[in-house]
């Protein structure tokens, strides 16, 4: 039976206090106080939704035997209009060449159609495995109902035939032009339609027909669902979908409202992975719905081979590791919505993207590929035509080696306050891997005093730089501190 084979999801370590964004608007709208409460994530100003999904896929991929031969990659708020964001998360993974590849968007079911779509695709025996990857950076205008309820995140799951910890039992679409929210092409924000509409003509009479039929599909009365998964920003709304389906209230999640917020078409995987994570447990059966434009339902099933999974970076000690964030100018800034005076120092020349190098450097550039001399064995990156190691300098014996999983500490160190960056100061040094190899990288995710020499890190896919003349967002990898 395809399933779920194993999983892995993302938070980003910045969390944004509620309380800070109403302390900023409640002059102009004092009603906002009463959603203070709580914080949502935020992405660091170096990662959008590719890197996130590239983080999470990382995770999946540490607990999976399989090879995925297709990649799904799902998002509302991908940074290209016209340039296949599956490509760029495969590459930066280490997949190969050979892997089919597509990008699913412009609906908040983007990550179920995409689920219901790898899963048709392996069952089907076109792809023997498959990766799929959906995050979600969604902005908004400041001091709106969306900044405070919002938060970016990214699930990731791999999907095949055998050894699955939970099985597809069915699936059910809808596919309705109810316009609850909607983003036109090139505005940057979501115009969103009354919440009471939203909730009774909406939710409540196009979701509990198409749940019933993938109950039916499926074989599984409602009364039965051990964990219904459905994210709403509506206060009870989905508890009133459950009493009309005849769930469980007991049943209904934890939109992870808290701690999270909704993280837009990642959000319903998100909750799922969470689910797994704290509560599931082999035979319990799941119904998985995400509601935009109709509704996606899909019934799955734990499996016995749940209780021996072993999620070495899970999605919990992600939000566990959250830093608070009580500084509402920096969201600002890292979203672009507020233009700050950045100085000379920001105003470098126009490096035109080199396409043509990008290609051809792109193991190196976004699957940090270097070199492993096969006579001596010394690592080193970038690969180079000849061995660095003094007493080999062998020519033409480097076979790649990927960097992105080597454990290595900091060598030397620097916090620069004259160098541009969008978060000063720019942490910058030599690092050393373990098991030989040292480049000069930047360190993200990290404040003033979180590093001296001897600092271990991983390496994390983030933003580079944006060119701001044509807009290719540029990649590469950073350090930053494990702990972090």
């Amino acid at each position: 039976m395809v399933g779920i084979t194993s999983f892995g999801g993302y938070v980003p370590r910045l969390r944004l206090q509620r309380q800070a964004i109403v302390d900023a608007h409640s002059w102009a709208d004092p009603g906002l106080a009463g959603r203070a409460k709580g914080e949502r994530s935020m992405c660091n100003w170096d990662e959008d939704a590719v890197t996130m999904c590239v983080e999470a896929g990382r995770a999946c991929l540490e607990g999976s035997a399989l090879t995925p031969e297709a990649v799904y990659f799902a998002s509302t708020s991908a940074p290209f209009a016209d340039r296949q964001h599956a490509a760029i998360v495969s590459t930066a993974l280490g997949l190969s060449e050979e892997v089919a590849a597509a990008d699913i968007s412009s609906s908040q079911r983007a990550g179920t159609t995409a689920l219901i779509q790898a899963c048709a695709g392996v069952q089907s025996g076109q792809y023997a495995s498959a990766l799929l990857v959906v995050g979600d950076k969604r902005r908004t205008k400041a001091a709106s109902a969306g900044e405070l309820a919002y938060g970016d995140a990214a699930a990731a799951c791999c999907i095949g035939t055998s050894d699955t910890i939970v099985d597809l039992l069915a699936a059910q679409s809808s596919t309705v032009d109810f316009v609850d929210h909607f983003r036109a092409a090139g505005e940057s924000f979501d115009y969103t339609w009354e919440e009471r509409w939203i909730r009774d003509e909406g939710l409540a009479k196009i979701a509990p027909p198409c749940i019933q039929r993938a109950l039916d599909k499926a074989g599984v009365p409602a009364a039965s669902v051990d964990h219904f998964v459905m994210p709403s920003t509506i206060g009870r709304a989905v508890a009133g979908i459950a009493r009309q389906a005849g769930i469980n209230p007991d049943a209904v999640r934890d939109n992870l409202h808290a701690h999270v917020g909704e993280a837009g078409a990642a959000h319903s995987l998100v909750m799922l992975l969470h689910t797994l994570e704290t509560a599931a447990r082999p035979g319990d059966v799941i119904l998985l719905v995400s509601f935009a434009q109709g509704c996606d339902a899909v019934v799955l099933k734990v499996t016995e081979g749940f209780a021996g999974y072993d999620h070495a970076r899970s999605l919990t000690d992600s939000m566990a590791s959250g830093v608070a964030e009580s500084n509402y100018q920096k969201f600002l800034a890292f979203n672009d919505l507020v233009t700050l005076e950045r100085g000379m120092r920001a105003e470098p020349l126009d490096y035109k993207t080199a396409l043509s190098v990008t290609y051809r450097k792109r193991d190196m550039l976004t699957g940090l590929i270097g070199g492993r001399c096969t006579q001596c064995g010394t690592l080193q990156f970038p690969r180079t035509d000849i061995c660095v190691n003094p007493q080999c300098h062998a020519v033409d014996t480097q076979e790649p080696h990927p960097f992105r999983d080597e454990a290595a500490s900091i060598l030397t160190w620097s916090a620069d306050y004259l160098t541009y960056t969008p978060d000063p100061p720019s942490h910058y040094g030599m690092i050393t891997f373990a098991n030989g190899g040292r480049f000069m990288t930047d360190f993200t995710d990290i404040d003033v005093g979180d590093i001296e020499v001897g600092t271990d890190v991983r390496m994390v896919f983030r933003i580079k730089s944006v060119d701001s003349v044509r807009g290719f967002v540029r990649y590469f990898w950073k350090a930053t501190p494990v702990n972090a």
